[in-house]
């Protein structure tokens, strides 16, 4: 049977097989972004049944959208004024829910999850995000690669894009294999220890707690991980450098900023960006350097850096938050996705640097990663802090706290904080900190755990060691044992913070 949607399947499959990635990246960096956001802009609001409601309801008539400053005046569109407003055909191109392959679920982080339809050739451009991290981080083109993907399967979004990513890099020659325990930790290990001997490198893709529990059971278990020249695939979660250091110091890592790389994923639309070599010797140039750090954006926080492709993701910074269009089984335009952060250029980021005299392309020393692509930085969502004495305290800042040694062997590195009142109403911020497998809380742990993240809540949070009175930051700790069912049941997503 001949169907036009099986030949545009077919282009697009062959372009993805057949263009260098080096080839692809260096047209994206020199295309008109502006002309491309307005074209599928227009693409949208004739094709998209839920988009020309959208837009007529708001009395919009898109003719009249004709420049860059006119896209920037369109009204945002949110999981409430639009996806939930509208049916799932509705949405779709067309108004045809048949024209997508697949729908995947989100993991409802912000409430009820949610339904995503898409098709094969919306997952040709996320798997680029993925080549760019086999290619440039991993050598994978030259290497024979065992690819483990630790994320949950069925119908979640990570598992299954992540999964699909991967073959199709296999299907362009790379010499790459995959299998898919899921986030089933003892077939995992399994997996290792039976097919990693026969592979040159082996990669793992998950969310970064998972991952390091995996990594953590493998060494009780005597697993020679540095044996298998293990690299990381993560998505999800913010995580500091100190965190990248310490569970790269146990898979034996020699070089962090191409031993692993983050996504930054969304259930909405896929990968928006990734980490590259050269965002990650940025990023730990200035975990180093927090005054730069702070400088740069504006919090006492460090947050995910990635540089994104605007053909394929459209960003753009209101207020503090970022939007994005982009061309999915779903189009979106304009989307409000409530994470905080923003974007930076190319050139302004190497003059910044270059201020704080810091060349990273020079201390990469190669240039495998170094691509001239805008960056975007992502703190998540402000509903995953606290506020105590006026300060917002961040979890990243009392996860580096629990990175320090010894304390990074007593405990998984999760964690649940929250700001109390005793019976006089005085507040006090409180940190519920659960321990390793088979390891047991006394009074020397508990002043330890709170000594370290007093600490370093004092050397990255400017706002907590000037607005919170001395007799108050030293944080009050509780250890609960490894699956303790209130603060940190199995298998459930994690959260941060608590009310």
């Amino acid at each position: 049977m001949h169907h036009p949607r099986s030949q545009h399947i077919l282009e697009t499959f062959q372009a993805f097989l057949t263009t260098p990635l080096a080839a692809k990246l260096r047209q994206h960096s020199q295309a008109d972004w502006d002309k491309a956001v307005l074209d599928l802009f227009h693409q949208t609001a004739v094709t998209v049944p839920a988009y020309g409601s959208f837009l007529h309801t708001q009395g919009i008539d898109p003719a009249t959208i004709q420049t860059i400053v006119d896209f920037q005046h369109l009204p945002l569109t949110t999981k409430d004024n639009y996806l939930r407003h509208y049916s799932l055909a509705q949405l779709c191109r067309q108004g045809q829910l048949e024209s997508c392959d697949m729908i995947a679920v989100s993991s409802g982080s912000t409430g009820q999850p949610s339904f995503w339809a898409r098709s094969l050739v919306d997952e040709f451009q996320i798997a680029t995000r993925f080549e760019q991290i086999f290619h440039d981080s991993f050598q994978a083109d030259q290497r024979r690669t065992l690819a483990i993907v630790c994320f949950a399967l069925g119908t979640w979004v990570g598992g299954m894009y992540t999964a699909s990513g991967c073959r199709h890099l296999a299907s362009k020659g790379y010499p790459l294999t995959l299998i898919t325990p899921g986030n089933n930790k003892v077939e995992i290990l399994r997996v290792v220890q039976a097919l990693a001997p026969q592979f040159e490198q082996v990669v793992l893709l998950g969310y970064p707690p998972f991952l390091k529990d995996v990594i953590d059971s493998g060494i009780t278990q005597g697993l020679d991980w540095q044996a298998y020249r293990v690299k990381l695939v993560m998505a999800g979660e913010v995580f500091s450098e100190a965190w990248r250091s310490l569970v790269g110091s146990r898979l034996g890592s020699t070089n962090y900023c191409y031993d692993s790389a983050s996504l930054y994923g969304t259930a909405d639309a896929g990968v928006l960006g990734n980490e590259t070599p050269l965002s990650i010797c940025i990023r730990r140039w200035l975990a180093d350097h927090p005054d730069a750090a702070r400088s740069l954006f504006g919090e006492s926080r460090l947050p995910t850096l990635v540089q994104y492709d605007p053909l394929s993701r459209f960003f753009e910074a209101q207020d503090g938050t970022l939007l994005f269009s982009g061309n999915n089984g779903i189009p979106l335009i304009r989307y409000h996705i409530a994470d905080n952060g923003g974007l930076i250029t190319y050139p302004q980021m190497l003059q910044f640097l270059q201020e704080w005299e810091f060349d990273p392309i020079q201390e990469l020393q190669g240039n495998r990663g170094v691509y001239p692509l805008p960056f975007v930085y992502v703190f998540g969502r402000s509903h995953f802090t606290v506020s105590y004495f006026g300060a917002n305290v961040y979890p990243e800042n009392v996860t580096i706290g629990l990175e320090q040694a010894p304390i990074c062997e007593w405990v998984t590195g999760k964690f649940v904080m929250q700001v109390t009142e005793d019976a006089d109403q005085n507040k006090h911020l409180t940190i519920v900190v659960e321990l390793a497998p088979n390891v047991t809380g006394n009074e020397e742990k508990r002043r330890a755990i709170a000594t370290a993240i007093h600490q370093q809540l004092q050397r990255l949070n400017s706002e907590f060691a000037n607005y919170v009175p001395e007799a108050y930051q030293m944080p009050h700790i509780t250890l609960y044992p490894t699956g303790e069912p209130n603060y940190f049941p199995i298998g459930v997503k994690h959260r941060y913070t608590r009310s």
